[in-house]
């Protein structure tokens, strides 16, 4: 209100001057309580447009932050001369501050200065979607910038799947000390588009402390790494990988956080005897990495975790989540947690609820079906978990040094083994991050330590990926893998792409084992069906087959047989599931896989009425050492 005073002075001017004031006031009021707010002055009004973090509108950015023990908030950047006193937010009620702050715009840098007590604490927004780097400044974001090529929703029917799992650190690195990017990646996605590969699981690429790491230690679960590249280069990423009908599933660590760089530790400067309001303060934030597991408990905590998932799916247009270590989320201690039970199932009805079908998988490793169940029924709601149960006893064959210890019996449960009785409830493999690394090596280093380039481990381990490609599931592959990568998994040892060409046989057999999996022409449906019968286990011989099928009939029944021996069977006689000529797919033991192969004649064969294995046909099959021949009609 002007004060009366200035209606009862007879100067003009003054007359003017405050008609000239009441008509500004009256303006900024008709703008709304955030006018004053983005004048710059101290006065802050909270913001009226939604959203969490620094939000670019026309003209300026919003901020909003979650600070519930705060007495003061205020943000400082380039925008305003990393003053931190000048740009207060406004306490909206309910533990965010915010407000609208014209002439923030993006690619400036931001901190929230935040006053509790007597502390001044600057702290990097937990919800930045860019940092400079873990241990600096957020960035202000435009998601607008981008402008993509290919049309978002490219998953495949999840039975058509073929997972090819990537640390972007190491794929595509180029030696010189420095990780690979985003961008490196992209080069490289036609190799995987020719290999047959038709989806991407990238390593957890969320900022983390440092530049060389694995990724599982996120910081900040809204932004791209910065040492792998900008927002927009991940975008470009998925972009192209779209572009090559490939789709992309983002790794997502939930369990826990940093434990370094944490600017969420104590972030308003009350540490509840602990880390604060973001995480558990009781016995229920230990975790193996840490006492920094997330607070479930808290709605804003769910709200932050779910909106993390949301971003990848929506901004980024990735095809889904695998979560890390999700038993760690649902449990402490071994003990439930009924809260973190409750994010995965309301971070899985996001992730079920967009317009484009996405996948959720867990890693668990716990074999509970419930994992698989929806929310409705008591499960975690996720589409598909990682199968230890097929691994160890697949990878334990071939690895073993001496014919007699193969256990012929573990690996048909290992075939039969489902969830729910659905082959896409499980993902198989028989190298991934894990098993690669941590005291473990890849699979031909196993098999023969210092040698891995020799023919036993070439052969024995592309006899395990096999049964990864015949076998009900989804079959995923780890990075190198088809070109015999040899040694264990670091982050600090770029992947050998020069094994590509020393290796071509190798890689052409995993190209081969992709199509046939993926009924490229139009003779082994069943490969991607739900159907499994091991008709013949040999535990003497060490062979054993099965049977696979969709819908049955000809083009979809595939017969599989595998020898885990050093013997060759010119004519090895087992059932068949119909009569006929049944034809050889795929040997493994041609030449063309390695020079140095046995080349024992995988013949087409016919099936003659015989009561054997259970079936009411038979035939005779050729087959190598330590080889698969899979046959169709």
């Amino acid at each position: 209100m002007v004060p009366p005073r200035l209606f009862d002075n007879r100067d003009p001017f003054l007359r003017t001057l405050c008609i000239f004031a009441v008509a500004l006031a009256l303006a900024c009021a008709a703008e709304g309580p955030t006018a004053a707010a983005e004048q710059g002055g101290l006065s802050a009004a909270p913001s009226r447009r939604p959203g969490m973090g620094a939000v670019v509108y026309p003209g300026g950015t919003a901020f909003r932050v979650w600070a519930p023990f705060a007495d003061k908030v205020f943000v400082a950047g380039d925008f305003n001369g990393w003053s931190d006193g000048k740009n207060e937010l406004a306490p909206e009620g309910n533990g965010n501050f915010s407000s609208d702050l014209a002439g923030a715009a993006a690619g400036q840098h931001y901190q929230y200065v935040i006053h509790h007590g007597g502390q001044v604490l600057w702290r990097s927004d937990p919800r930045a979607a860019q940092m400079v780097d873990s241990a600096n400044a957020s960035v202000i974001h435009d998601p607008a910038a981008f402008h993509w090529s290919s049309a978002p929703g490219s998953l495949p029917p999840f039975n058509e799947l073929v997972v090819y799992e990537l640390h972007l650190g190491t794929f595509a690195a180029t030696g010189d000390g420095q990780p690979g990017t985003f961008r490196g990646a992209l080069g490289k996605l036609d190799h995987l588009a020719q290999l047959g590969v038709n989806a991407v699981e990238l390593m957890p690429f969320a900022e983390f402390a440092g530049s060389i790491d694995w990724g599982y230690t996120t910081s900040y679960p809204f932004a791209p790494e910065s040492s792998y590249g900008s927002p927009e280069d991940l975008k470009a990423l998925v972009d192209g990988a779209h572009q090559r009908g490939i789709a992309v599933i983002a790794d997502v660590v939930h369990n826990h956080y940093g434990p370094n760089d944490l600017s969420m530790w104590n972030f308003d400067g009350e540490s509840l005897g602990a880390g604060g309001s973001y995480f558990f303060t009781d016995w229920r934030s230990k975790t193996p990495w840490g006492n920094t597991r997330p607070d479930y408990g808290r709605p804003q905590i769910r709200d932050f975790i779910v909106d993390s998932v949301r971003t990848w799916l929506d901004e980024y247009r990735m095809d889904g989540a695998r979560w890390d270590a999700t038993f760690q989320i649902r449990a402490a201690s071994g003990i439930p947690l009924p809260e973190g039970l409750a994010v995965l199932q309301a971070a899985n009805g996001v992730t079920h609820s967009r317009a484009s079908a996405k996948i959720s998988i867990a890693e668990d490793f716990r074999g509970s079906e419930s994992i698989t169940l929806p929310a409705d029924q008591g499960g975690s709601g996720f589409d598909a978990q990682w199968d230890s149960d097929f691994f160890h006893p697949v990878v334990d064959a071939v690895v073993a040094t001496d014919d007699g210890a193969r256990n012929m019996g573990a690996v048909a449960a290992a075939i039969r083994h489902l969830f729910g009785g659905k082959a896409t409830k499980r993902v198989i493999y028989t190298e991934s991050h894990d098993e690669v690394a941590n005291g473990r090596q890849r699979v031909p280093e196993m098999i023969w330590p210092g040698n891995a380039a020799s023919q036993a481990s070439r052969k024995r381990s592309t006899l395990a990926a096999a049964l990864v490609f015949t076998s009900p599931g989804i079959p995923m592959i780890f990075q190198g893998q088809e070109f015999l990568e040899d040694g264990y998994f670091t982050a600090a040892r770029p992947l050998d792409w020069t094994k590509e060409q020393r290796f071509s046989g190798i890689e052409l057999l995993y190209r081969d084992l992709i199509h046939l999996r993926r009924d490229w022409q139009g003779n082994t449906r069943g490969l991607r069906g739900d159907g499994v019968n091991v008709f013949h286990v040999d535990e003497a011989q060490k062979l054993l087959a099965f049977h696979r099928w969709d819908r049955g009939g000809r083009g979809d029944d595939v017969v599989v047989l595998a020898n885990f021996s050093q013997r060759a069977f010119p004519a090895y006689r087992i059932g068949f599931p119909r009569g006929g000529t049944w034809h050889v797919r795929l040997n493994s033991d041609a030449r063309i896989y390695g020079d140095d192969f046995g080349a024992v004649p995988g013949l087409d064969t016919t099936a003659l009425p015989e009561g054997r294995d259970g079936l009411a046909w038979a035939a005779d099959v050729g087959i190598g050492p330590y080889s698969v021949v899979i046959l169709s009609q």
